[in-house]
């Protein structure tokens, strides 16, 4: 039998990201911390976490972090159905979700939800192809992400196509593309990517000029790396960089002249997935239906 106590413990320095914090949590010593996942790694007789920072499950340390996440959801809503004055308390959600569907459609689409259920967000943010990772490591009951294949023991539903178009201001075009978009260009124009994990520019150049862009030097392309989705797009809208853009954020921008659109009737879309663990949870079932019902993408 596995003592919840201690599988409390790796679950919480994992989320935190260190002892320290995971020790203030609890209230607790930080000492009492390592104690408790190394009795747990005695138990079972394998390492759970390497002692790095920050610290990172091993993979038998991911198995009970997605065990010990399922097993407190089911108690959450099992509690609520046995006792009503449970219902007063927050269930906690961690998610992962893509930097773009934060900023424009996600909370809209569940704001009834939150209004209607008590629940509280733990939002891990990172890119569409990087969130899928997060629920196979055991982080988060359900996410956001371009990966079509479901992870063991979760599913996985369609929830539409974020079209991506490359913009810049007519400005910043004028200085930089006079001749419009052309690989002679782009070597002096700067550019903006989310982070070094965001291959969506290099993508978008490769299919447009038909030919693998490393070859000729995405390397070479001046880059702001700047991983926020607000701040990226502030980034273009004041003439310093151009860059891939959602239609939900750009498409009004070009409509009144601030953006252009650098390669007309070309785009690129972005199919997007909502996964999550196939448990029997009453909110975890609504929180889909939500997500699946009110999710404007295109």
């Amino acid at each position: 039998m596995l003592d919840y106590k201690l599988l409390q413990a790796l679950a919480i320095v994992i989320q935190e990201g260190g002892f320290d914090k995971a020790a203030q949590c609890l209230n607790i010593t930080q000492s009492a911390v390592s104690q408790r996942i190394k009795l747990l790694e005695d138990q079972l007789g394998t390492l759970l976490v390497t002692r790095t920072v920050p610290p990172v499950p091993t993979p038998e340390g991911k198995n009970l972090l997605k065990h010990y996440i399922q097993v407190q959801s089911l108690e959450a809503d099992l509690e609520q159905s046995l006792n009503p004055l449970a219902q007063e308390a927050f269930q906690v959600f961690a998610l992962g979700i893509n930097a773009d569907s934060l900023a424009t459609w996600f909370f809209p689409a569940i704001t009834s939800f939150l209004g209607e259920n008590r629940v509280v967000l733990d939002l891990k943010v990172d890119d569409q192809e990087q969130t899928h990772k997060l629920l196979r490591n055991g982080e988060v009951a359900g996410c956001i992400s371009s990966e079509k294949t479901p992870v063991q023991g979760c599913s996985v539903t369609p929830i539409g196509t974020m079209r991506y178009r490359m913009v810049a201001t007519p400005e910043f075009a004028r200085e930089h593309f006079p001749r419009g978009l052309g690989k002679d260009c782009l070597e002096t124009a700067p550019a903006v990517i989310y982070n070094r994990r965001d291959d969506l520019h290099a993508r978008f150049l490769k299919i447009y000029f038909q030919r693998f862009v490393p070859e000729w030097g995405i390397q070479k392309i001046p880059i702001h790396y700047v991983p926020s989705s607000e701040k990226f797009v502030e980034l273009i809208l004041d003439g310093l960089a151009y860059g891939m853009v959602p239609d939900l954020q750009g498409l009004a921008h070009i409509k009144t002249g601030r953006l252009m659109d650098l390669a007309t009737g070309s785009h690129m879309g972005v199919d997007l997935y909502w996964h999550r663990w196939n448990l029997s949870s009453r909110l975890l079932d609504e929180f889909s239906k939500a997500i699946v019902k009110n999710a404007v993408i295109c």
